[in-house]
């Protein structure tokens, strides 16, 4: 019965990142209209910046990030060029009144940067950009880039987090997927970034990868606890080769079926819990006194293009070939030809190439799917008084959900909707009944668990 359940609520649907989603961004909203969101961030707004360097000198077969190979620095360091110039033409139109209050390198792999490139970009953005001085400021790592003087220059850009690679240990799932990387490696990084005062350590371990089995994640998941990482990222490996085509290098045959990712999911999300870290979302675990855990506890958790957060910006200001931001009027995202990229902020002028302009309608669906995908549920009283408009039509749609779910995978309380502890790791095929972009069939997606 469970796995009939599984593989019929398996059906491709997003992963909510944002709401309308990436594939609804169009043209519309380009240069002119994101100068004018940036002009109008002021005091009243917290800004949270997101810096993208589209490299790897290794590319991993299972990833789904915008990068690119290359064993030369000289193409990195004319990006680097292009983002300094993006981050001033940028930083130029915003007030100094909003101030930053979180700052993440992500890729590609920020540490394949060399130390003095790595403390020259974050003083470029220092110079734009208004920092608190209690800012976070986080680095996604490749073990394999690290050494003393990059993790010396990570500490001098007052990295706050360090968010790290694992995906497995077992050194067979680890050819398949092209990502070599010991457990004497990882455990290495970890302590020579808490020996330079990192406060938070966050681990990503992935689920249905060529060759993985229950025994092989059991090892991992052990390996990651005795690590005692401050949060975990439990995903699920999002097969989508009609996009990222080196992932046509991976063995379908040896991936694991749809229910076998479901009970390697579910092994794994005990083994934690079992430890003492709270289950945070659909994929994320904290240990009790990190800041990820307090919000969820506090229902102040959010969601945005880099998942769960804690971070009560009001702003994201995507930076870099690809970036993808989320500002008070909507979403922008830049130009991800990095060539086209460069040329056209080196020209002095912004990367905007779409996005999306939100509607009343959308923010009152976009406030329930994130509530969903943080809190398993929703208060109907609570979006009355912050969408009236809107209220009695999701109201409508939640009770057709509930008189219609044979699954049990949801209710309705009196003022609340509610997904049932059978129906949270289905939170993404539920919240897909408040979107009312899905049917447009625009965008492929990877399946819902």
């Amino acid at each position: 019965m469970q796995d009939a359940l599984v593989e019929r609520l398996s059906a491709p649907v997003p992963r909510y990142t944002s709401y309308p989603t990436a594939p609804h961004f169009d043209e519309s909203v380009g240069p002119d209209v994101y100068a004018g969101w940036l002009a109008a961030l002021g005091s009243a707004n917290r800004l949270s910046l997101y810096a993208h360097i589209p490299y790897c000198d290794r590319l991993c077969w299972f990833c789904a990030c915008h990068t690119k190979h290359t064993l030369r620095y000289e193409p990195v360091e004319a990006y680097l060029k292009g983002l300094h110039a993006e981050i001033a033409s940028v930083g130029a139109r915003v007030s100094r009144a909003a101030p930053v209050t979180a700052l993440h390198f992500g890729g590609g792999s920020p540490t394949m940067l060399r130390p003095d490139d790595l403390v020259a970009l974050k003083d470029c953005l220092a110079h734009h950009f208004a920092f608190s001085p209690e800012a976070e400021i986080s680095v996604e790592m490749d073990p394999n880039d690290l050494d003393d003087a990059r993790h010396d220059a990570l500490a001098a850009i007052g990295m706050t987090r360090v968010s790290l690679g694992i995906q497995d240990f077992d050194p067979k799932v680890q050819k398949a997927i092209n990502r070599i990387q010991s457990f004497e490696q990882t455990r290495g990084v970890v302590e020579a970034a808490r020996a330079r005062g990192v406060r938070s350590v966050n681990c990503d371990v992935l689920y249905g990868l060529p060759y993985q089995t229950l025994e092989t994640m059991t090892e991992t998941v052990r390996a990651v606890i005795s690590l005692a990482p401050d949060r975990i990222a439990l995903f699920g490996y999002a097969h989508v080769p009609w996009m990222k085509k080196h992932q046509t290098m991976i063995d379908e045959a040896a991936l694991p079926g749809i229910v076998a990712r479901f009970e390697q999911m579910s092994m794994a999300a005990e083994m934690l819990v079992s430890v003492g870290y709270e289950a945070i979302g659909i994929d994320h675990f904290a240990l009790p006194a990190d800041r990820l855990a307090v919000a969820a506890r506090e229902g102040t958790l959010r969601r945005n293009f880099q998942g769960y957060t804690d971070d009560r910006a009001d702003a994201l200001i995507g930076l870099g070939a690809s970036s993808i931001g989320q500002l008070p009027q909507g979403y922008i995202q830049n130009m991800p030809a990095t060539g086209e990229y460069l040329r056209r902020v080196e020209e002095g002028g912004l990367a905007v190439v779409r996005g999306y302009i939100l509607t009343e309608e959308d923010r009152a669906r976009a406030w329930v799917i994130e509530r969903v995908m943080c809190d398993f549920g929703f208060s109907l009283a609570d979006l009355a008084k912050r969408h009236p408009a809107f209220s009695a039509v999701i109201r409508g749609e939640a009770g057709r959900f509930v008189a219609t779910d044979r699954d049990g995978l949801a209710r309705l309380e009196g003022e609340r909707f509610t997904l049932t502890p059978a129906g949270r790791p289905f939170a993404r095929t539920v919240a897909a009944t408040f979107d009312a972009h899905l049917a447009s069939g625009r965008g492929r997606h990877s399946i819902a668990v």
